[in-house]
């Protein structure tokens, strides 16, 4: 187990206060990295059998019948709302990719603009935002280097001088390059970006899932999510990829009163063996609750085809699941592709 691992374990102990938030650390920052990261799993990764079952069953995609919902997933493209250093504001841009606005900042959460990846079907939905409508970036957050959020295309369309911000072990990648601002970071750790509202702060934290690039490479940098403080505290948590598990309770015992949680709810049938690494709805509500967040946004759906489920059952189970809990159904934000929604202030 790995030093942040074991803090984690011993800071989630029954009767025992959450620890102080880390120091920001310097950006830019040259790091030393163990060779791998498998002591930081929290399930194994498939074997040959799974693969074997997988190839045998057939089910990494929607069945035929199913696919003439892809005409009705939601797709809304608008102008991103006006954005002053007290906004917070989100617009979808599909998959993972975001465009958040906080602080007086323009931050994209794993943005991929590209019609098709590797080892995927191209993306059904168009991309929410065309790119010559962004403005100017001021930061760039990768979950993990799986090539549905580390789109090397996409981001060598930005200038080779923006911040990016990386889990443990994926700076070289961008070095080698070309980035001049390059930070990566272990979780529970944190660097701060200077706005025209005052720090933004952006703390890196766990996430169950894994990492791998090449036939070489698997686990060799860090997987996890984003939590992201505005000047006034208001908290955003980008989740990245993941399953659901107990990283969720202890991300909300140590950053008090999120206000937004960015959640997968796709790509996540077969169940045996998507589990442990892509939240279902009804996770995705469950982990929600486990932060203490207010507002849960879905995200990783309605993009790209990766797995067996129908087009639009994520939407219609996060709904339902939503509506279960009894909580207002106007803080389940299920924005379309390429709609943006504003944080009012408290």
């Amino acid at each position: 187990m790995g030093a942040a691992a074991a803090q984690a374990v011993t800071a989630a102990l029954p009767g025992t206060a959450p620890p102080p938030l880390a120091e920001p650390r310097p950006l830019g920052e040259p790091r030393t990295w163990p060779r791998d990261f498998t002591d930081r799993l929290t399930a194994p990764l498939p074997g040959v059998r799974a693969l074997a079952r997988i190839a045998r069953e057939g089910k990494l995609r929607p069945a035929p019948e199913t696919l003439e919902q892809i005409q009705q997933l939601p797709f809304e493209p608008g102008p991103m709302p006006d954005a002053v250093p007290s906004t917070i504001a989100l617009t979808w841009v599909g998959h993972a990719s975001w465009v958040i606005r906080i602080g007086g900042l323009t931050v994209l959460t794993d943005p991929v603009w590209s019609r098709k990846i590797l080892g995927t079907p191209a993306r059904v939905t168009p991309v929410g935002v065309r790119w010559e409508d962004l403005p100017p970036v001021d930061a760039v957050v990768i979950s993990h280097n799986h090539y549905d959020h580390l789109d090397a295309p996409t981001l060598k369309r930005l200038p080779r001088d923006v911040p990016l911000l990386l889990p443990a072990g994926v700076g070289t990648w961008a070095r080698r390059r070309g980035f001049m601002q390059v930070t990566d970071l272990d979780w529970w750790e944190a660097v701060e970006l200077a706005g025209p509202g005052g720090p933004v702060r952006f703390d890196f934290v766990p996430a169950h899932h894994w990492s791998k690039r090449t036939l070489t490479d698997t686990c060799r940098s860090l997987w996890g999510g984003w939590v992201l403080t505005a000047p006034d505290g208001r908290r955003i948590h980008f989740a990245g990829d993941t399953g659901y598990g107990h990283w969720f309770e202890e991300i909300g015992r140590r950053y008090r009163d999120i206000d937004l949680v960015l959640v997968p709810i796709g790509a996540y049938d077969p169940r045996w063996m998507l589990r442990p690494v892509h939240t279902d709805p009804e996770e995705a509500v469950r982990a929600c609750q486990d932060l203490g967040a207010r507002i849960l946004v879905p995200m990783h759906w309605s993009t790209f085809l990766l797995s067996a489920e129908p087009p639009l059952e994520p939407l219609h189970r996060i709904r339902a699941a939503w509506a279960a809990t009894g909580r207002p159904r106007s803080d389940l934000w299920d924005l379309p592709v390429g709609a943006s929604r504003v944080l009012e202030e408290s």
